[in-house]
């Protein structure tokens, strides 16, 4: 006699499951790794360690820490005001906050190319003071800012509309004062919903492309980052080239994640 369980159908939808996350994760993963395969290690080598390259590294996975920062710092402060306070105009901020979701990242390239240009709107008073944001490393940080900011704010958004009161009235009672309330008390409950924030931002900078390549001027070991050089070895036919490098930002974001999974789960352990 076969086993019953309680909720029925889990062998048909386990089935669509397996077969969706193949279809859509697993077999094109699969395929960039066979193709980068066909290169052997020396060859791995020799583009992974091209100065073009490392340079293109490190502005990627630096600009894109930086910006996740960033966003994770000014995401906290924009949610309390949208969870916190009610005020005139308050839907029409918490809807302004999806706008890089639903923007083309090639038009959220164009405008803010248009604006901190050094003769736009926001870059001609830089250009005053000889800060150059458009056109280089600066600009590729405040485009990764802006594609990654919203990923903060609707991780932390739920867990702050969640967070009851009892805490902070438990600890006014005792005598504390509100900063201490907020940092004592509230901040230790966001910090995972925080590194949840950090990680999406920071995954969705590394591979960011549409909106980097208009404002970054796409100088060779000045302001060039990793997706382009795929793209670039792309239109030169050089396609296992273009899949070794993919294949390594792959293997370097996976362990970047991984570490920072280790850690969110043991602030949530501590947590509890």
């Amino acid at each position: 006699m076969s086993k019953r369980r309680v909720i029925p159908g889990f062998g048909l939808s386990m089935g669509f499951t397996i077969t969706y996350l193949s279809l859509i994760i697993l077999i094109p993963l699969a395929a960039l790794f066979l193709k980068a395969a066909r290169l052997g290690a020396a060859e791995w080598w020799e583009i992974l360690t091209s100065p073009r390259l490392i340079a293109a590294a490190k502005l990627t996975f630096g600009a894109s820490a930086a910006a996740a920062a960033v966003s994770t710092v000014f995401g906290l402060l924009v949610t309390w005001v949208l969870v916190r306070y009610r005020f005139p105009g308050r839907r029409l901020l918490d809807a302004m906050v999806d706008l890089p979701f639903a923007l083309p990242t090639a038009v959220a390239g164009i405008t803010l190319t248009a604006i901190y240009a050094p003769n736009g709107w926001i870059g001609q008073y830089l250009e005053q003071w000889g800060i150059q944001a458009a056109y280089s490393p600066l600009g590729v940080f405040i485009a990764l800012t802006f594609i990654g900011f919203p990923f903060v704010v609707r991780t932390l958004q739920p867990v702050m509309e969640d967070f009851g009161s009892e805490y902070e009235e438990a600890a006014a009672t005792l005598g504390a004062g509100r900063w201490t309330i907020f940092w004592r008390v509230i901040f230790p409950m966001f910090i995972p919903a925080l590194v949840t924030g950090f990680t999406l931002a920071f995954a969705r900078a590394i591979g960011e492309y549409g909106s980097v390549i208009f404002i970054s001027g796409n100088l060779p070991m000045q302001t060039e980052i990793l997706p382009l050089l795929v793209v670039s070895k792309l239109e030169q036919f050089q396609y296992e080239a273009a899949a070794v490098i993919a294949a390594g930002m792959l293997i370097v974001s996976f362990v970047l994640l991984f570490f920072i999974n280790l850690l969110q789960r043991r602030l949530n352990w501590q947590n509890r």
